[in-house]
């Protein structure tokens, strides 16, 4: 086990998938967005090309292999988050399957290939850079986090222009930026399709917002019902445990 390991790192399960995630409290751990966003996209069965993007240490095109056997393609900036990526996916023995691109997601169109990709997914950085106010936060967390090195316009664009037409883009965020989304996306061929609003609890706001968007599509936007995350005893909903556990599944 030691020789997966680096630092401060671990060993993870990702139960529902039976796979397994090097993670570190230090540098990049997954949320529920990731595992959220993963469920929520459309993916091709079998065939197709796939793109993450903002991937961190690979947890979404972990989550997708267990879904689809289409190729996916993980970008990532940081060469740490990247570095543990690499090994998470070794370990599950998943190359066959995955890969991992280090570098700017500004640049994936050039890198990868311009409408190449039937779906593309995105967990971006939430916050404006002028929201980091954490003094002590680390450099990992704030790239993650804080649109930095990426604004959510610039993310939306390389989706779009990854993307095959009619491919799918898939998005997670806070329902705050929603027309900020919306805007986004319609400037860059994508039409908005399918939307869900996640909730920590019944009679609470929503909290994250997952839409996804057809290249090219017509305008005709669903939106799904909501999701909630706890139960009042501040257990988990029957949802959100078969996500997590795969108990229902």
């Amino acid at each position: 086990m030691e020789q997966w390991l680096k630092d401060d790192e671990r060993l993870d399960y990702l139960l529902a998938e039976e796979l397994r995630i090097i993670q570190s409290p230090s540098v990049f751990s997954f949320s529920l967005d990731a595992v959220l966003l993963s469920r929520f996209v459309q993916v091709p069965k079998s065939k197709g090309k796939i793109v993450d993007l903002c991937s961190g240490n690979g947890v979404i095109p972990l989550f997708l292999s267990a879904r689809t056997k289409a190729e996916i393609t993980g970008v990532e900036l940081q060469p740490r988050l990247y570095d543990m990526a690499m090994r998470s996916i070794q370990y599950n023995e998943l190359q066959h399957q995955i890969n991992m691109q280090l570098g700017d997601v500004k640049e994936a169109p050039a890198t990868l290939g311009v409408e190449q990709y039937d779906v593309v997914t995105c967990n971006p950085p939430y916050f404006l850079a002028h929201e980091l106010s954490e003094k002590n936060v680390s450099e990992h967390y704030a790239i993650a986090r804080h649109e930095l090195y990426l604004t959510l316009d610039e993310a939306v664009e390389s989706a779009s222009r990854l993307l095959k037409q009619g491919g799918k883009a898939a998005f997670v965020h806070r329902p705050g930026r929603l027309l900020d989304i919306v805007e986004a996306m319609r400037a860059n061929r994508l039409e908005p399709k399918r939307i869900q609003f996640v909730y920590p609890k019944r009679g609470k706001e929503a909290n994250t917002l997952l839409i996804e968007a057809i290249k090219d599509g017509k305008p005709d936007l669903k939106v799904l019902p909501p999701l909630y995350v706890y139960e009042d005893n501040n257990k988990y909903t029957a949802e959100v445990r078969a996500l997590l556990y795969g108990e229902g599944k």
